[in-house]
């Protein structure tokens, strides 16, 4: 029997899909047809009631292993993208894989990174809308970036947001700390940031662009959020409160109290980031723009077991 692409998706996501806008899964779909495979589109998806029927099954923002099934969702980076077995950002199977930067090519990868400091940094681009003017920030701070609910809805997280700043505030050594929320919860932000002021720590919020933060920083804190890899591409090394899939690059304080030691094991032993960022983006993950984008994409469905020539494709 030849396997059909089904993709599970939320209804917002297929009305873009079906508005030509829903980037990954407009892809995905263009390379099947193109090659005269057949995809489906589902409105959401039941991991409970699932079960294998023969078909290959994407499910946006999925979680966990099922056979016939494989997780997508952006991976840190706009364009980039997990398409992963295991699961995606912080549960992806990249955080099972061993990286020996002595294996990367040091000369590819410092292209890779002046190539995305071109396509991210040059133009202060992140994933979720930035200021734009730019802002006045105190040199050599310590930007600590605040998340949604997701790290502890997973469990990912080691600690509690407010426990995070109040351990950063009392291990930054007298340099100044910035606490940006995340833009899509600035509420939850503003009530962690009132807490910990509460307890006599002085957190500068700011809402400054991600890029003009990471300029001046010494070095991020943050759960496990994509503005550590957003750090690389500046060189400023990162320290996590939580599970990541990225943690070969990073120093995580597993208690509030290792924070300190963390952040001086980072800032004196910083990672080659363009070997880092070239592993991970660059072989582990698919990039929308690049010209193997449809090789890549095959190759992962064959290894989950649906070829070319089980998906019918000619």
């Amino acid at each position: 029997m030849t396997a059909r692409v089904v993709l599970h998706l939320p209804g917002y996501m297929l009305a873009r899909l079906e508005a030509g806008n829903a980037l990954l899964y407009n892809r995905i779909r263009d390379c099947i047809v193109a090659r005269g495979g057949a995809v489906d589109l589902i409105e959401g998806f039941d991991g409970k009631r699932y079960r294998p029927d023969g078909n290959l099954h994407i499910v946006e923002n999925g979680s966990g292993q099922r056979l016939g099934v494989l997780n997508a969702a952006t991976a840190y980076l706009e364009g980039f993208f997990h398409v992963d077995p295991v699961g995606i950002q912080a549960a992806s199977r990249i955080g099972g894989l061993r990286y020996n930067p002595a294996a990367v090519d040091g000369a590819a990868a410092a292209a890779y990174l002046a190539a995305l400091q071109q396509r991210f940094t040059v133009p202060r681009r992140s994933r979720y809308k930035q200021a734009r003017a730019v802002s006045d920030l105190p040199q050599g701070a310590i930007a600590v970036f605040l998340q949604g609910p997701a790290p502890q809805r997973n469990g990912q997280a080691y600690c509690s947001f407010a426990a995070m700043v109040e351990a950063v505030c009392a291990g930054a050594g007298g340099r100044p700390v910035l606490v940006k929320p995340h833009p899509l919860k600035p509420e939850l932000g503003a009530e962690i940031i009132a807490a910990v002021r509460a307890k006599g720590y002085t957190p500068i919020a700011t809402g400054a662009n991600v890029h003009d933060i990471l300029a001046v920083c010494c070095a991020t804190a943050s759960v496990n959020s994509a503005t550590a890899m957003e750090g690389f591409l500046h060189g400023k090394p990162a320290v996590l409160f939580g599970r990541s899939d990225f943690h070969a690059f990073v120093e995580t304080a597993r208690q509030p109290g290792e924070f300190s030691a963390a952040l001086a094991r980072a800032l004196a032993d910083p990672p080659d980031y363009a070997r880092a960022l070239y592993w991970y983006f660059g072989q582990h993950c698919l990039d929308i723009q690049a010209d193997s984008f449809d090789a890549r994409l095959l190759a992962i469905f064959a290894e989950a077991g649906f070829d070319a020539a089980g998906l019918g494709l000619t």
